[in-house]
């Protein structure tokens, strides 16, 4: 990096945070405060919506998935459409009547104050580690390739965010997130261009679709019933479906985004607004992935993307190890790279022999590729004890600081920046209201005026910032914390669900018996955790069936005590 990519970094972040508080300064209200007075359009509730989902582990890991295993992620989202039409139906119009700040302020509405407030505790212990997370991911990755200490990218981060978070709170959230949005995507559309620019010439566009599709990376759609293989179209279509109406009508940082609707219709618009776009637009973000696969296909890739690692191990035991690993890669990529224009030229000629010839070729020398590197990983956790060799997340981001002209690639540092501050901040805003709205005003202060609840909503914004930075900069290991906090929200995530679909559509169920069950629920998902072996994503669906079960069993049970004391 030199001067002018510092410029462009610092530059755009100072612009997004600066003008978000300017923008929002002066919010004295709890209506003005959490839920931006209700004044947003729908296609800024869609953006913000959109950019809430978007971390910046997103484009990092998404384009890396795409690099190594293809197109077959995309599924996944199969489910969101339907998610966002059934909550635009029920959610949205329930929580506008009731008129509430935050979700959970309509289940003392459905419920009692109790279920509230036990559903309110379960969103911020699984919240308030993933902030971490949300700030640790990416300023690990910055660290590794800026060089800098994981402490001053982590603090880095988080500051920024508090700036305008604090001092705007969920309308900051939202105008920022539009900018902070339109930057993301405008920088990885350019990285794709960019990428598609430096092949070799006269390989065209739907060339590059085409040779993707013939070496296995186009992978969009999988219709075999596979209970194991998480990336299918029944995944997507079921998994997916139950996925997102859990994270969009019960998590605080999703319908904090939608209840500043300005009206019932403007929110609605807005959910159908991410469900039609997120898919394309994951898209976009899977497919700049593959033109970086197809770059390098013509173009060395690094024996392992995390450089900074790689330059560790070379000052072991393990440098003469690695160094030969190295030249081996580097024969093996000369004939790689004859096999792949082999194969291009096939395509052009429209010659199927060729072609099916060159893609044995090319797959069989792949195979010698991944095993050369995985024998290098192995050569660096040896060396290293502990390192994380795993580099997928690094595939995109050392692809635009070896490749990019200098200004995109400060562009590029600060879509990732931008992207970890959208994210980050919706997550804060949530916490903050949450626990002031459920938590402080209900049970603790309940009888101050809203001059006050802002000012707390702020300290809590604040002290939930330094919470996530403080859990950050702790963190030695990214794929255990990353590991550590899902299973943290898995084990939370299937209860609450669970609670909220008891609330909208089970009538017959009240309080009490939703009060217990969700109890038990939760103590038969940690059971699950300490003394089984089942796999912790199951835990979403075995948690919300046993809340709706037990729920009932107890509620029949209620029901035949009344009855048999009332004909007493």
């Amino acid at each position: 990096m030199n001067s002018v990519d510092w410029i462009v970094l610092f530059g755009t972040l100072l612009l997004i945070v600066s003008y978000g508080a300017w923008k929002t300064r002066g919010s004295q209200s709890m209506q003005s405060y959490l839920l931006g007075n209700n004044s947003l359009p729908w296609w800024s509730v869609g953006l913000s919506i959109m950019a809430t989902q978007a971390s910046a582990v997103t484009f990092l890991s998404t384009t890396g998935q795409a690099y190594e295993d293809g197109m077959r992620f995309l599924q996944f989202y199969f489910g969101l459409p339907l998610a966002m039409v059934i909550l635009s139906i029920t959610a949205v119009p329930l929580y506008h009547k009731l008129k509430v700040y935050t979700a959970y302020e309509y289940l003392e509405t459905r419920f009692d104050r109790k279920t509230r407030t036990l559903a309110a505790f379960y969103f911020l212990m699984l919240r308030g580690l993933s902030v971490g997370i949300t700030i640790y991911a990416p300023s690990l990755i910055l660290s590794t390739i800026l060089g800098w200490s994981i402490n001053l990218t982590t603090v880095l981060i988080g500051t920024m965010v508090l700036m305008y978070t604090v001092s705007g709170g969920s309308k900051a959230v939202s105008i920022t997130q539009k900018y902070q949005l339109t930057i993301i995507m405008a920088g990885m559309v350019t990285a794709g261009l960019i990428a598609f620019s430096k092949l070799p010439e006269g390989i065209t566009f739907g060339q590059t679709f085409a040779y993707a599709g013939e070496v296995g990376k186009l992978n969009l759609i999988n219709l075999s019933f596979n209970l194991s293989d998480r990336y299918n179209i029944w995944s997507g279509l079921i998994g997916g479906l139950f996925l997102f109406l859990s994270y969009f009508g019960a998590d605080q940082s999703q319908v904090g985004r939608y209840l500043g609707g300005s009206s019932v219709a403007e929110s609605r618009l807005g959910l159908l607004f991410n469900g039609l776009l997120k898919i394309p637009m994951q898209f976009i973000i899977l497919y700049i992935g593959i033109l970086i696969f197809v770059f390098y296909q013509f173009n060395q890739a690094p024996l392992l993307h995390n450089q900074a690692l790689l330059n560790k191990a070379m000052t072991t035991d393990a440098a003469p190890r690695i160094a030969e690993l190295s030249a081996q890669y580097d024969h093996v990529f000369q004939e790689r790279k004859a096999k792949a224009n082999e194969l291009v030229a096939a395509i052009q000629q429209n010659d199927r022999d060729k072609i099916e010839q060159s893609k044995g070729d090319i797959k069989a020398i792949q195979k010698a590729e991944s095993d050369l590197r995985t024998e290098t990983k192995a050569a660096i956790s040896s060396a290293i004890p502990g390192a994380n060799t795993l580099d997928k997340d690094y595939v995109f981001i050392n692809f635009v600081m070896t490749y990019l002209p200098h200004g995109l690639v400060g562009l590029l540092l600060a879509v990732v920046f931008s992207a970890a501050m959208s994210s980050t901040a919706s997550e804060l805003n949530a916490l903050a209201s949450t626990s002031a709205v459920d938590i402080y005003k209900r049970s603790i202060r309940p009888n101050e005026n809203e001059a006050h609840y802002v000012k707390a909503s702020r300290w809590l914004t604040v002290m939930w910032a330094i919470f996530g930075i403080l859990f950050a900069s702790l963190a030695n290991q990214a794929e255990n914390l990353i590991q550590y906090v899902n299973i943290v929200g898995s084990i939370f995530y299937g209860t609450i669900l669970g609670i909220f679909l008891c609330a909208f559509y089970l009538r017959y169920l009240q309080s009490t018996a939703v009060f217990i069950a969700a109890i038990v629920g939760e103590a038969i998902i940690v059971y699950l955790y300490y003394y089984t072996d089942v796999a912790f994503l199951l835990y979403n669906i075995i948690g919300c069936i046993a809340v709706i079960a037990l729920a009932f069993i107890i509620q029949v049970i209620f029901n035949q005590i009344r009855s048999e004391k009332s004909g007493a």
